[in-house]
């Protein structure tokens, strides 16, 4: 951890003002908000290699020894339907079949699965997965307003979103170049009085959010030059500071700036405390940009780990919980896969296996049967 986590940026009140005004509490609102971003986003930076090592390492496997279980169980009950079942049971373990095999054959492209499952389920594999995607297209060129073409592969699901990412990246690159005409279309009209004074206004208000920053910036850079230092140890601390300097200056990183003065001590609580009102009114201004860029990271961050993990939108994710999360998926597999084990050896003696389906019956008739069971 370094110094500069303890030299936290903040105004205090005064001993001759007992409250803060009001741009002094948004500054440290703004603080505030900031560093719990800043957390956040560490917070990530931790957890992440250890989910993921726990995801491939455990997980996946473990997924795949489930899949193994499942195949194996399809065909043993296959095999099962054909031997002294009523005609109730057969029925049930269709419907057994049907669920488990639907699921599976993607998962494995066995052909035989698939032939299983058109046997139980009375229904063609193929022609369900053709209208699924025709569904899909249809959806999907509803909400996305583009046209993926007739002559779209649809026996593929990837190629289709793949098509349809092109099509809104070439309806996005056409708004972008109408709206870049429009532009260059206003830029050649005289602008009136009032439009070139406002532009006049933000171009001022903007140079001098610039001049702040490099202000700070400026001071830190005259002190730490390591070419100015002819100690090695001293040379090597402000070498670091310096690029620590660097990096928040190109990334406008007010804050970072203000807590390296701190922690040099080219400035004290005092002379945070009296920042003047037409400087506090910049530095806040800063500050909300950085906020946003901040809020932007974290989004990108979260969505990136919900797409390497296959996590749906509707379910929250935070950096304190993936890993306990995780557990618990872990920890449901080992139980489903102990549980494929039983049943499978379940499947093995006809006498338990009617039993089992005898309990199942009864499990149906107290609501509808959705999943497979096992």
């Amino acid at each position: 951890m370094s110094k500069a986590t303890h030299h936290a940026v903040s105004i205090a009140p005064c001993h001759n003002k007992a409250s803060l005004s009001r741009g002094q509490k948004a500054f440290n609102s703004l603080i505030m908000q900031i560093e719990k971003r800043r957390t956040r986003l560490r917070a990530w930076e931790h957890v992440t290699p250890d989910f993921q090592q726990r995801y491939v390492d455990v997980l996946l496997p473990l997924e795949r020894q489930s899949t193994d279980l499942q195949v194996k169980l399809v065909y043993r009950l296959d095999d099962v339907w054909n031997q002294g079942l009523t005609k109730t049971e057969r029925r049930t373990v269709s419907t057994l079949i049907s669920n488990l095999a639907g699921d599976l054959v993607d998962a494995r492209n066995d052909a035989q699965l698939k032939v299983i499952y058109n046997r139980h389920s009375k229904s063609d594999y193929d022609s369900e997965a053709a209208a699924e995607l025709e569904d899909m297209k249809d959806v999907l060129e509803a909400m996305l307003g583009v046209e993926l073409g007739e002559d779209l592969d649809m026996s593929s699901p990837e190629d289709m979103l793949r098509r349809a990412q092109v099509r809104m990246e070439e309806q996005q690159a056409q708004y972008e170049a109408a709206d870049q005409a429009r532009q260059a279309r206003n830029a050649t009209r005289k602008k009136t009085a009032k439009q070139q004074a406002a532009q006049a206004r933000q171009r001022a208000e903007q140079a001098e959010l610039s001049q702040s920053i490099r202000e700070v910036y400026r001071k830190l850079a005259s002190a730490l030059h390591p070419d100015r230092e002819p100690n090695p140890h001293e040379h090597e601390r402000k070498t670091a500071l310096m690029q620590r300097a660097n990096h928040a200056y190109g990334r406008n990183d007010l804050l970072k700036l203000l807590e390296l003065q701190l922690e040099l001590e080219h400035i004290d609580q005092s002379a945070i405390n009296e920042l003047s009102e037409d400087r506090l009114k910049r530095y806040n201004k800063i500050l909300k940009e950085q906020l946003g860029e901040l809020d932007q990271e974290i989004l990108h961050v979260e969505a990136s780990f919900r797409h390497a993990y296959g996590i749906p939108p509707f379910i929250d994710i935070a950096p304190a919980t993936v890993l306990h999360n995780l557990a618990n998926d872990i920890a449901g597999l080992q139980q489903h896969i102990r549980d494929l084990e039983t049943d499978l050896l379940v499947s093995e003696d006809l006498k338990q296996f009617k039993g089992w389906l005898k309990q199942l019956k009864y499990r149906q008739a107290a609501g509808p049967f959705d999943e497979f069971p096992f």
